[in-house]
């Protein structure tokens, strides 16, 4: 199945591929599973987050792709290019399920950008560790303010100012 999205992320035939985690949107059309843990989680307040999510902020856990397998729902994707105002699979874009309307993710050039309220962690859903945001980006425009001990960068981490 994955064949059809791309050669970048794992393969239904991938015998290697552990499913470690498994999301999927609400309705349950599209579902997907990762190998792995984050390799970071991030809260993003910029407007194209607030205004695409209808929230002040959006948590994001980022995967390398090669460790993301969509296992159902393909022909449900829908992709949105916000730069281009294109609703097409022009990287980077927004990814969500054409039935639900439910983001699945922000896909990247090289990177998944995962939502870690679409993922089952079980009995209890407690957050693994790995998926726990280690900072704010886009601070600058944020619209409620968070008081925690994490980092606020004015643009991407370790690539902007600290606030």
């Amino acid at each position: 199945m994955n064949s059809d999205f791309g050669p970048e992320y794992a393969s239904a035939h991938d015998t290697s591929f552990v499913p470690k985690y498994q999301a999927s949107c609400y309705c349950g059309a599209v579902r997907y599973e990762v190998c792995a843990d984050p390799v970071d989680a991030k809260i993003c307040h910029c407007l194209v987050c607030q205004r695409l999510h209808g929230a002040p902020m959006q948590w994001a856990a980022i995967f390398h792709k090669k460790d993301v397998r969509i296992t159902a729902g393909i022909e449900h994707l829908r992709f949105y290019n916000s730069e281009r105002d294109q609703h097409a699979r022009i990287l980077p874009c927004k990814v969500s399920c054409a039935r639900c309307g439910t983001p699945i993710a922000d896909e990247g050039r090289q990177m998944w950008l995962a939502f870690p309220s679409l993922f089952d962690f079980g009995p209890g859903r407690e957050v693994p560790a790995a998926f726990r945001p280690t900072c704010h980006i886009f601070y600058g425009t944020h619209v409620v303010e968070i008081c925690d001990d994490l980092p606020k960068w004015s643009g991407h981490k370790n690539h902007s100012q600290r606030l």
